[in-house]
């Protein structure tokens, strides 16, 4: 990332975030408030980088309801990218050491962040009550299922915890294509370029339910395909 591009987005992410805080401590933030404060933090982020972003398949999306959101993931800047473009209160999940930070840990849980506790089972259940009251508040759950950002922009192999929890809270999964986020900045990568247009492409929700607890892997699959089969095309 070029030194400016560095020293506006960690201005940006500095403002907000005590915006955010300060707000916590007031008493007078939100989920909604949140959603105004992360967007404009997400929308700044993608002006500093001159990021267009294009969004196709909203008509997917039915008012009111709420979704575990499963994408794949290019770049550090797919996360602003989903904000902006998505007309959801979207959160992200969080590993429960953050949490436990002064101050941050009360704006995350008001904002309607949901902590995980990683490699512990006998939190599991805790999380699985955190997520589903999430959803039931209003707020969708974004999930990365590769765990981590592509190299190249391929898929990686898809990990299963997204889906052993869109299964237990009884969650519509909705497949989102991330393309061309990457080219402003690859996975590790610390130079962007700027001047790019990428697309998020929303295909249609799909519920576990339809699926059942014994046919998981073909779950799987159905969801990777809408993701896959977007890739590569959108920006020809």
């Amino acid at each position: 990332m070029t030194a400016w591009i560095a020293a506006k987005t960690g201005f940006s992410t500095a403002r907000y975030s005590a915006m955010t805080v300060l707000q916590s401590q007031r008493g007078h933030l939100t989920p909604a408030l949140a959603d105004v404060i992360i967007r404009r933090w997400a929308q700044s982020l993608l002006d500093h980088a001159d990021l267009r972003i294009e969004v196709l398949g909203l008509e997917h999306l039915t008012a009111g309801d709420t979704y575990v959101v499963m994408s794949n993931h290019q770049s550090l800047y797919d996360i602003p990218a989903l904000l902006v473009a998505l007309p959801l209160t979207l959160r992200m999940i969080a590993k429960s050491e953050l949490f436990r930070i002064p101050l941050w840990s009360h704006a995350m849980l008001a904002s309607g962040f949901v902590p995980i506790h990683r490699g512990d089972q006998s939190k599991a259940m805790q999380d699985l009550r955190a997520a589903r009251k999430a959803l039931e508040s209003g707020v969708s759950i974004w999930i990365a299922p590769e765990g981590t950002r592509s190299p190249n922009g391929q898929l990686l192999e898809f990990k299963l915890g997204g889906f052993h929890l869109a299964s237990s809270v009884c969650s519509k999964i909705l497949p989102v294509t991330i393309d061309g986020t990457r080219h402003t900045l690859p996975s590790k990568s610390l130079v962007a370029r700027t001047g790019m247009t990428a697309q998020v492409i929303v295909g249609e929700p799909i519920d576990p339910k339809d699926f059942g607890r014994k046919n998981r892997e073909a779950l799987v699959q159905v969801v990777r395909q809408a993701i896959a089969a977007p890739l590569g095309k959108s920006l020809r």
